[in-house]
Parts: structure tokens; sequence; C-alpha cells
């Protein structure tokens, strides 16, 4: 029995996401559980992100030329290679020895790379759901991230229950995610055109080109970009220093640190899901206002946390106020990158909202324990000003993301 197009989508984006969540959280923490150095785990960090630069860049341009279903399948297929060949050499090598650690970060990066080019296309997969869906764009988004979510939630903790059984076995399992989404792929109509012909096909750089023509046209998707751009850095150097936070300076394990991020993610969950009702009862305007005032006080609040629990408190609201606005900036998103260059455009949004990651891990690296929670309140209080300043430029230029009316529906838009 064939499965709706809804229903394969949402297998698709679950498995790929739950595998990047747990590669994600896990490679970082491999590296300081086995070496113990601080250092090495921001660089672990910093080469988790740095490939997935390169991989939006040419991401959004194959898209365009190669239709999105096809990236996702053939970006998942590689990643289960390159997994099952990462478990192998584990295997072989001595726990802990310089050539695990350069395996484990090798297969970090490029693992990396492959995760983000497939969420390039399942985010175009997801775009076509969206502007199918109308005034309720927000609704469709909400499910999506929820998946995301789902998979934050699940990642942290089912990557150190994994990593506890061992090394090899937490990429072994992954290697089986990824091959889930691969073999689960399918088409969503309108999400892309037919492959163009190759004599009429844009180079690479002349697809970014444009995409970076197109971001820079419509002045609310650069007041978009630029919240997310402060957002990310502030999120990014949170996630790279925790595990140097939760196991150095509080003393507590992998596994704590692991139900820490979980339960974080059942919060965002929950604000994920209470977005949908809030931006049709008050706008995506005011809610997103909302939301990104409380991820930056939760921010600002990680850095002050004396101990665990507060430190676990501080991350749940900052997960939530991060959740709410994802569902808030997605959907902007979608409304405001034209269909025909989304590929393109798409990539330059990334390229310039991920950038903050590998700075992230190499200020993390860079700076000595004693010195995060200062680098945490600089994140913070740029984060809050940027946010500040994007959503004036959003309220100024509503107009370009009010969708039109559908007769009988309330709108879902700012007020």
């Amino acid at each position: 029995m064939t499965l709706p197009t809804h229903a394969r989508t949402t297998l698709m984006r679950s498995t790929d996401a739950l595998a990047t969540a747990v590669t994600t959280y896990a490679i970082p923490l491999l590296v300081l559980v086995s070496t113990g150095s601080t250092v090495l785990t921001g660089v672990a960090f910093l080469l988790e992100w740095l490939p997935r630069l390169a991989a939006f860049t040419i991401g959004g341009p194959l898209v365009d030329r190669f239709r999105a279903d096809r990236v996702f399948r053939t970006a998942n297929a590689v990643r289960t290679v390159l997994l099952g060949a990462g478990a192998l050499a584990l295997v072989l090598l001595p726990q802990g020895s310089a050539a695990s650690t350069t395996a484990v970060m090798t297969v970090g990066a490029l693992s990396g790379l492959l995760a983000q080019a497939s969420f390039i296309a399942i985010e175009t997969l997801g775009a076509a759901l969206s502007r199918a869906a109308g005034d309720r764009a927000h609704r469709v988004q909400s499910v999506q991230i929820g998946i995301d979510q789902g998979a934050l939630l699940a990642g942290p903790l089912l990557g150190g229950l994994l990593l506890l059984a061992a090394p090899a076995v937490l990429l072994i399992a992954v290697a089986l995610m990824a091959l889930a989404s691969a073999l689960s792929t399918t088409t969503v109509p309108d999400s892309n055109t037919e492959p163009t012909p190759s004599s009429t096909i844009r180079s690479v750089a002349a697809s970014l080109a444009t995409g970076w023509r197109t971001v820079r046209g419509i002045p609310a998707l650069c007041w978009l970009v630029t919240g997310l751009i402060a957002s990310n850095l502030a999120v990014a150097v949170v996630q790279a220093s925790a595990p140097i936070t939760v196991l150095h300076d509080y003393g507590a394990s992998s596994l704590t640190l692991g139900t820490l991020w979980s339960t974080a993610g059942v919060v965002a969950l929950a604000a994920v899901a209470a977005s949908a009702r809030l931006i049709d009862r008050h706008g995506l305007w005011p809610v997103g206002a909302g939301a990104a005032a409380t991820a930056c006080t939760a921010c600002f609040l990680t850095a002050l946390a004396p101990g665990t629990a507060s430190y676990a408190i501080a991350i749940g609201v900052l997960m939530a106020g991060e959740g709410a606005l994802t569902v808030v900036l997605r959907t902007l998103r979608a409304r405001l990158i034209p269909q025909a260059v989304f590929g393109g455009t798409l990539s330059v949004t990334i390229v310039l909202v991920v950038a903050p990651m590998p700075v992230a891990g190499a200020l993390v690296a860079a700076l000595p324990a004693p010195a995060l929670p200062a680098l945490l309140l600089s994140c913070s209080a740029a984060q809050a000003l940027a946010m500040a300043l994007a959503f004036r430029g959003l309220w100024r230029h509503r107009a370009s993301y009010t969708p039109l009316a559908v007769p009988g529906r309330p709108h879902a838009l700012t007020t």
C-alpha cells in the first residue's frame, strides 16, 4: 500500500531530522568524552558546521537543477555509506587515539555537509506544501517544525544512550535512519519544475547571484535574515558551550546533558504546537516579537545560571522561544521567496544565517572555559538588538508577506 504524499514527506523529514540531531549532538560530546579537551570539543563543533556552508551554497542550485526529491534521496544514500564506513573505522582503530578522533571529526564534517543538502531539499518540498495551504501556511510550518523539534527532543537522549553502548553502535543507528530517509523519498507536486535542459541550466554562481539579488530586493526578507543571523550566533554559542558548562563547570554526566536537551525539546515542541493557535488569534508579527523577546531573555539567563537546575530551566525557555519564533520566520520565508528561484535564494539565506555556527565553535575553542559566560552575555545583547531592529523592519514591510484572504477563513496576518 502506497502512503499519501503528506505521510511520506512526514516520514522523510522525521528520519532525516533525527539522524541530523543525533550526530550534531553526539559528535562533539564523543570528542569531549574521549579526549577530555574543551578545545577539541569546540573544534569538532566548528568542523561540523563549516562544510554545511558549502552544502548550502550548492544545495539550492542542485535542487533547482535536479529536483528536491532526487537531491534528498542521493544525500541520504551517501550519508548511509559514510556513517557505515565511520562505524567500521571506530571498530578497527584504538579508542581515544588520534586516528579515531580524526575519523570521528571527519565523519561529523562530511555528515553535516550531506545533512544540510538534504535539509535544503526537504525545505523546498515543505515550502511547496505551505504555498498550497495558502493563508494556513503557518499550520503546515507548525507541523514541519514540530517534527524538527521532536527530533531535537529525541536526538540528544538517543545519542547519549547509543554512546553509552558504543560509538560504533551510534554511527550504525544513524546510518539506518539515513537509509530510511532515502528509501521513503517521494515527490511533492509543484515543488519544483522539471529539470532544465543542460544547454539552458544556469551555473551555480549564476543561481546564487540571482538568489542574492532576490534577498536584497525584498526588504522584509533582508530584515528576516538579519534577525536570524544574530539569533543563530547566540543559540550556537549556547549549544557549543553546553557540554563544557554541564560536564566541567557543573560536574554532571553526559546522560544528564542529553536529558537536559531532550527535556528542552519537550518544551519547544509544546511551544510549536501552541504557536499555530496563537498565530490564528493574534497574527504572525505579535507572536514572533513575543517569541523573540522570550528567546533573548532566556539566552541572557543561561550565562548567569549558578547550577544545573537553573541552567536547564533557562535552556527550556530558550528552546520554547526559538521553537515559536521558527514557526513565524519559516512561514515568512516561504511566503517571501518566489517559487521560481526558491532553491538558489534559500541557499543564500541559509548560508547567511548558518555562518554564525562555525564562528560559535571557533569562539568556544579559542576562549578558556571561565570566559564563556561573558561570551554568552555579549551574544545575547547582540541578539536582542538585532531582533528589535528586525521586527521593526518586518512591521514596516508587512504588506509584502500578507496572503490573500480565503473566503470564510480568518487571516493569520500581522495586526
